[in-house]
């Protein structure tokens, strides 16, 4: 593990290993003091990137006057051990002069600052913390700057810093991935944060009411309840109990826009902020007011798409072919003669192609630019072509939004190769389809003698699908890989209708209603 101050060396390593051949560079900005919430962020950036880059930097510019900026945890040779095992590539730790922060103190001087709209950052922990986002937003922004990475790690508790994060990314054209992950908590349900080491023992035992208070109001939005009111309520009702929480905020908003809901019709943000002595801590829940999401994910030939047609129509959800997509601007790639390596050619292609399909499981066909392709695109070329294609990022991000727009009020089955990791990393049941090379190929071979395309052989196919899981694993963009929380079925000697009997009834199990 590499440790740098300087802006300068970490850009200088940074470049020699990115030049050793393609890789995928993660970053998790943190303030040090680590624990296990920064534990889970470091592990999926290190389970799906080759570098992984750990920044540690007690920002002076989001704490204000009368916070705990000087009494904040700085634990260096505990973190630098912490990063170590964790098989952190890199901590790069600058002082605030080496970012441009000319004084100690908490102000920016004539330093250049990012503003992030007010309406996002005036509001829940704004409201008693002004110019913090304005100090969090100016220092991502120059890690990402200096970093310059596929993909940044931050953790949803807390929720209004990654949604304005991902709002300035957006405005600002930045080319990172903001991701997301679940809150890590204590065995009492305490969400992890470097302050809890503030907190006594009986303190500790006190502020578990603050998760319970969710877990409340969650029962009672599971319950039918969708108003801001009657949640708002539970959870007041619950952090009531302990007499020593002093309650800053209860609200729930939208946990893109940050508006104030009043009944969650979609999705909704239940956010806390109380504090236990001079502690201040924050927790939140996602409500989602929608139907359920299945991912099926896995490698090319598993039979995904078989399988998740006839699990659509049986739940009676929608059929979401991702596979089909990208097998539609493959083909139109190919019908267009434009070279594999023009990526400028194909990004173009791409951001102003229309997609049109039919989500009905048994009734599917796609259009691209007003051409029916629904047989089109399953033609020996665009199948040996379409790894390739879906390898390109241009290709990654249009999809992916195309994807997640189509899934935004659930109701879906959709089936690909990063579904449940990467477009609906939040999806009710994930599934990871799989068989043997030898299985696939034998399917494969069935399909294509169907078809009446006899000029291939069995062994070429065999040939032709290893490599492209090989492509496919080791895509610097979401390479195909299983999610954590995904159940695994391997469908060697297992009929269609059998792998459907077992994700249909792994649906069933989770007590999954398709409306609440």
């Amino acid at each position: 593990m590499q440790s740098f101050t300087s802006v300068a060396a970490l850009r200088c390593y940074l470049n020699s290993q990115l030049s050793a051949g393609e890789r995928s560079l993660a970053l998790v900005p943190t303030m040090g003091a680590l624990h296990a919430g920064h534990l889970s962020l470091i592990q999926r950036a290190r389970l799906e990137n080759t570098v992984v880059v750990v920044s540690i930097f007690v920002n002076p510019l989001q704490f204000g006057p009368a916070e705990d900026f000087q009494q904040y945890p700085r634990t260096w040779d505990r973190d630098r051990l912490f990063c170590e095992s964790a098989g952190v590539d890199v901590i790069f730790a600058p002082s605030a002069a080496e970012l441009g922060i000319r004084n100690n103190a908490n102000e920016s001087g004539d330093l250049t600052t990012v503003i992030p709209p007010i309406a996002m950052t005036s509001v829940l922990c704004g409201k008693s913390r002004p110019g913090h986002f304005q100090g969090v937003a100016t220092i991502v922004t120059k890690l990402l700057n200096i970093v310059k990475p596929d993909f940044a790690y931050f953790g949803i508790k807390d929720a209004q810093q990654v949604a304005i994060i991902r709002r300035l990314v957006a405005d600002l054209n930045l080319s990172v991935k903001i991701v997301a992950c679940a809150i890590a908590r204590e065995d009492s349900g305490l969400a992890w944060s470097s302050r809890n080491q503030y907190l006594s023992s009986e303190q500790k035992v006190k502020a578990a009411t603050i998760y319970r208070s969710l877990q409340r109001a969650e029962q009672v939005f599971q319950d039918g309840n969708y108003t801001s009111t009657a949640l708002k309520a539970a959870v007041n009702q619950e952090l009531a109990t302990e007499s020593t929480i002093e309650i800053e905020y209860v609200e729930i908003v939208d946990p893109h826009t940050l508006k104030t809901l009043e009944i969650v019709e979609e999705s909704g943000l239940l956010a806390i902020a109380v504090k236990i002595g001079s502690t201040r801590l924050i927790d939140n829940i996602i409500l989602l007011n929608r139907q359920p999401i299945v991912a099926i994910d896995g490698p090319a030939g598993a039979g995904k798409s078989t399988v998740t047609k006839q699990v659509a129509q049986i739940l009676g959800l929608m059929y979401l072919d991702t596979g089909a997509m990208y097998r539609a601007v493959t083909w139109l790639v190919l019908n267009t003669e434009t070279s594999l390596d023009n990526e400028p050619a194909i990004a173009e292609l791409v951001s102003t192609c229309n997609i049109e399909f039919n989500f009905h499981p048994t009734a599917f066909n796609l259009k691209i630019n007003n051409e029916d392709v629904t047989d089109a695109i399953r033609s020996l070329e665009v199948t040996n072509h379409v790894s390739a294609v879906a390898a390109l990022p241009v290709v990654r991000h249009f999809m992916v939004q195309q994807q997640q727009r189509y899934g935004s009020k659930g109701g879906i089955v959709a089936e690909g190769r990063d579904i449940g990791t990467n477009v609906f990393p939040d999806a009710e049941v994930k599934i990871f389809l799989t068989a043997s090379v030898k299985e696939r190929s034998r399917r494969r071979f069935i399909e294509l003698q169907n078809r009446g395309q006899h000029d291939i052989s069995l062994e070429q196919l065999e040939i032709d699908i290893a490599l492209r899981d090989e492509k496919d694993s080791n895509r610097t963009i979401a390479p195909l890989r299983k999610a954590t929380d995904a159940i695994e079925i391997q469908t060697d000697g297992l009929t269609v209708t059998e792998v459907t009997e077992r994700i249909v009834n792994l649906y069933q199990q989770k007590n999954i209603t398709k409306n609440r």
